[in-house]
C-alpha cells in the first residue's frame, strides 16, 4: 500500500499555502524514496507499521517528556504485539519514548539536547517550525508540546521515517509531519518557516556555506535559526577537515571553531549570530542500550585517552548556535 496516505493532511496544508509545485513535487518524492524495490527492509517495517494494535492511549505527555498511555489501556496480547512492532525497528537513535510503558531506551538522550537548547530560543509558541536532518521526529514531538503550530521534519531514512510514523499512530492528527527528503529537495527560497532547526547535520555537508544559505532561505523575515553541531576549540579561521573518519563516521568535512563558524553565519546573510552552548558528548548521553545494540561513542574513542576520537582528533563538542535571518 502506498505510503502517501500518511501525507494526506500535509498536502492538502501545502496547496492551502499557495505551494501546489511544491505538492506534487513531493507526491513523487515520496513514492521514490519510500519504495519497496529501493529497499529490501521496507516491506517488513511497513508490516510492522500496519500490525501496531489500535489503542486509545490514556494520556499524552509531549512537554516535559514523549509519553503515549499507559500499559493499563491495553490487554497482554496488545502489549506484546506492541512491543514485537516496535523492536522490529531497532535501532532507534533519538529519544527516549514511553509507548505505554514500553520504555524505548534510545542510543542518545535527545532530551538533555532539547533542555541545554529550549531556554536560548525564542518561544515556539503559535510558530511553523522545520527540523533538517531530524530522524525519527522525537526533537518534532517536543517542538509541539512548546505548542508550535505546525512542525515539518526531514529526513532521508526510511527506518526512521516509520518509526516515526509508529508513534504518530497514537497521537492522532498532529501538525507533525517527516519528510522522507533532504533539505536540497526543498523549494528554492521557500520562506515557509519561523524556525529552522538544524541539529547535527553541518559537518556531514561537503559545502558548509551552501548548508548555511540553504537554511537561510527557509526562513520568513525575522525568522530563527537554531544550529547544532560538532565544533573545536580554537579561533577564528580555524577548523578540523578529517582526512579519513572522524570518531568511526563517514562523511564529516568542516568541523569548525566557534568563532569561525559565526564568521560563516555572518556572510551567510545571518544576524546576531552567538553561541549559547557548548557541550562535551558524555558516555551517558549517546551510549548502546537494548534498542540500539550496536557500536556507539564508547567504541569511537581512543580506549587509552577518552578526550581523543578513536582516530586521534579532538573528542565530539556540540555546539548551539542561534542567529536571526534579516
Amino acid at each position: 500500500m502506498s505510503m502517501l496516505r500518511y501525507y494526506q493532511d500535509f498536502l492538502a496544508f501545502l496547496r492551502s499555502s499557495d505551494l501546489e509545485a511544491w505538492a506534487e513535487c513531493l507526491t513523487d518524492e515520496i513514492e521514490t524514496t519510500l519504495s519497496e524495490q529501493r529497499y529490501g527492509d521496507l516491506p517488513a517495517w511497513k508490516g510492522a507499521l500496519e500490525a501496531l494494535p489500535t489503542i486509545k492511549p490514556s494520556h499524552i505527555d509531549l512537554s516535559s517528556k514523549v509519553s503515549v498511555g499507559k500499559s493499563t489501556d491495553l490487554s497482554t496480547n496488545n502489549h506484546k504485539q506492541l512491543k514485537q512492532c516496535l523492536e522490529s525497528l531497532i535501532p532507534w537513535r533519538k529519544g527516549p519514548f514511553s509507548i505505554f510503558d514500553i520504555n524505548i531506551d534510545t542510543e542518545w538522550r535527545s532530551d538533555w539536547k532539547w533542555q541545554r537548547i529550549l531556554p536560548h530560543i525564542n518561544p515556539l509558541k503559535g510558530r511553523q517550525i522545520l527540523d533538517i536532518g531530524c530522524g525519527n521526529g522525537y526533537h518534532c514531538l517536543r517542538m509541539l508540546g512548546e505548542e508550535a503550530s505546525r512542525v515539518v521534519g526531514v529526513d532521508p531514512s526510511p527506518r526512521f521515517i516509520v518509526q516515526f510514523l509508529m508513534l504518530k499512530h497514537y497521537l492522532g492528527g498532529i501538525p507533525v509531519d517527516v519528510l522522507p527528503i533532504g533539505i536540497e529537495s526543498l523549494p528554492d527560497n521557500l520562506q515557509l518557516f519561523d524556525t529552522t532547526f538544524s541539529m547535527g547535520v553541518l559537518y556531514h555537508r561537503r559545502s558548509p556555506m551552501d548548508h548555511l544559505r540553504e537554511l537561510k532561505a527557509t526562513l520568513r523575515p525575522n525568522g530563527q535559526l537554531v544550529l547544532e553541531t560538532l565544533i573545536i576549540e580554537g579561533e577564528l579561521g580555524e577548523r578540523l577537515v578529517p582526512e579519513g573518519r572522524y570518531a568511526m563516521m563517514r562523511n564529516v568535512w568542516f568541523i569548525p571553531s566557534a568563532p569561525t563558524l559565526i564568521s560563516w553565519l555572518k556572510k551567510s546573510g545571518f544576524k546576531n549570530p552567538r553561541l549559547v552552548d557548548k557541550n562535551i558528548t558524555s558516555l551517558q548521553e549517546q551510549r548502546s542500550t537494548d534498542w540500539m545494540k550496536f557500536q556507539s561513542l564508547e567504541d569511537f574513542l581512543d580506549p587509552e585517552n577518552p578526550k581523543l576520537t578513536y582516530e586521534g582528533h579532538p573528542a565530539p563538542m556540540r555546539g548551539v548556535f542561534i542567529a536571526d535571518a534579516s
